[in-house]
């Protein structure tokens, strides 16, 4: 059973670019629960009205954290999310497509409904450098983030979802 209709936002990070894009949509969802991938619970998720799951696409795939996540938590919350919205912000250094594809197969086990395109945040990190290099988001994407963020929650909030 929903207890209220908030907007958990769900994230892993690694070198600060999928921290700052869900700390964005926060910002712009001031109902929302930001919490941190290693310590979203089964309970977490059912309480929860709807989802965005951002996180950094790792050697073609959701991060080891996020993936983790929904290994933890997939069984005991199959048959208590269906018809939830969701919606995903992925960082990428170059594609995030992959990472993208596996959450939504993920989120369809799950019978989650998308309400938003996907967002993938290009870094265009290329060299073991930069990729290891602390990210900075431009602006543009941040506000992206942020208006996802706030839509998810009016959404919420008003029933449309």
């Amino acid at each position: 059973m929903i207890d209220a209709p908030h907007l958990l936002i769900a994230w892993h990070s690694r070198t600060g670019g999928s921290e700052a894009l869900a700390r964005a949509a926060a910002e712009g969802a001031a109902s929302a629960k930001l919490v941190a991938a290693d310590e979203v619970t089964p309970e977490g998720l059912q309480a929860a009205g709807g989802y965005l799951f951002v996180g950094p696409e790792n050697l073609a795939a959701l991060s080891g954290a996020m993936k983790e996540m929904f290994d933890r938590c997939y069984y005991p919350c199959l048959g208590r999310l269906e018809g939830r919205p969701y919606a995903t912000i992925i960082c990428a250094g170059s594609d995030g497509e992959n990472a993208q594809r596996q959450l939504d197969r993920i989120a369809t086990g799950w019978r989650l409904k998308r309400v938003a395109d996907p967002v993938i945040v290009n870094t265009a990190a290329q060299t073991p450098e930069a990729i290891l290099a602390p990210k900075t988001i431009a602006p543009d994407r941040l506000a992206e983030a942020r208006d996802l963020g706030a839509a998810l929650a009016e959404g919420l909030a008003a029933g449309i979802f």
